[in-house]
């Protein structure tokens, strides 16, 4: 596959219109709204804590995914937003080396990540990253931290 190279990245990269265009025809609109908030200000991953990571192999974008506090939880959890991976890219561990990245970042600053995915690609994703399953009205999986792992939002 080559080498992949994961940034933090403070600006959105032009190549993720490709990503988008590739995401929508797969029916999925979050990397729609990352554009949308994002030229909006309304989310730009820059609250403390929060980030935005790109992946690229060859100076080419193939995926992305964010960290942010999570609206719906104590400030002590974070929430993974908008990952998505190029399609000729999956299958080589970039998901979840992305996620990886995600979270030991979140780990600086929160006791816990959750998400919502509603797909049955997404469920098996995440549980191969380590997420565990959760009945929560705003999310549908969690991973803690070592020092979060007592907290009740680390808990299903």
């Amino acid at each position: 596959m080559g080498q992949v190279d994961i940034q933090l990245i403070t600006h959105l990269p032009a190549q993720i219109r490709v990503l988008e265009k590739e995401a929508v025809g797969e029916g999925f609109r979050f990397l729609t709204r990352l554009i949308t908030e994002w030229n909006s200000g309304t989310n730009r991953f820059n609250a403390p804590g929060e980030c935005l990571m790109a992946a690229y192999r060859n100076h080419q974008l193939i995926g992305i995914a964010g960290l942010s506090v999570d609206p719906y939880a104590e400030k002590n959890m974070a929430r993974l937003r908008r990952v998505y991976v190029s399609a000729s890219s999956r299958r080589h561990h970039l998901g979840q080396t992305l996620v990886k990245a995600l979270v030991a970042h979140a780990a600086l600053r929160f006791q816990s990540v959750c998400l919502f995915t509603d797909s049955a690609e997404g469920d098996a994703f995440y549980l191969k990253c380590g997420f565990m399953r959760i009945n929560h009205d705003h999310a549908t999986y969690a991973t803690c931290s070592s020092k979060g792992a007592g907290d009740r939002s680390c808990r299903s």
